[in-house]
């Protein structure tokens, strides 16, 4: 059965979305790998389905910024109608941001719990690893990644659409 995974980057100027849908791979194939490889599962095959950002533009008072970013969130998960949705847990770097991201966070769990979905959480790292096979990966062996296992002649971009596929693809991994 195929699954449709919404990848989310939060942030209150730019929030990623990159989602993807898993499909099962051939059932006759799957015999043949099967064989192959004993007791290993049927692999699946990933598909993108779309990918870009929400912006919040940075004289806007903060309100109207969160309810652009709940309004824009409600229409993409109507038009993709996840299974699952995958964000980027919150790294604290500065404390300035860390509370605008974290202000962005609240209206996604919130869109999330409204539509009733399941949302798994990883750290950098955790994404890092999936993707690489190392958690200290820096940026762009992770969007290569990303790139290589979507099938896509280049990087996505922007950066934060690329983050958030890579963290769909985490949470594939992670379901396979």
């Amino acid at each position: 059965m195929e699954k449709r995974i919404l990848g989310l980057d939060p942030g209150l100027a730019i929030l990623g979305f990159g989602a993807i849908i898993c499909h099962p791979a051939d059932p006759i194939a799957g015999v043949a790998v099967s064989l192959a490889k004993s007791k290993e599962s049927i692999p699946e095959s990933v598909q993108l389905l779309d990918f870009g950002v929400i912006k919040t533009p940075a004289g806007t008072e903060m309100g109207s910024r969160l309810c652009t970013i709940y309004e824009d969130l409600h229409t993409l998960v109507d038009q993709f109608q996840p299974d699952l949705v995958a964000v980027e847990k919150l790294f604290f770097y500065r404390m300035s941001s860390t509370i605008t991201v974290a202000q962005a966070r609240g209206v996604v769990m919130l869109v999330l719990a409204q539509h009733k979905l399941p949302m798994v959480e990883f750290t950098p790292a955790q994404i890092k690893q999936a993707l690489t096979g190392y958690g200290n990966a820096d940026k762009s062996e992770v969007q290569d990644a990303v790139a290589r296992e979507l099938n896509l002649e280049s990087i996505p971009k922007p950066d934060d659409a690329a983050d958030a596929l890579a963290v769909a693809l985490t949470a594939w991994f992670y379901q396979s």
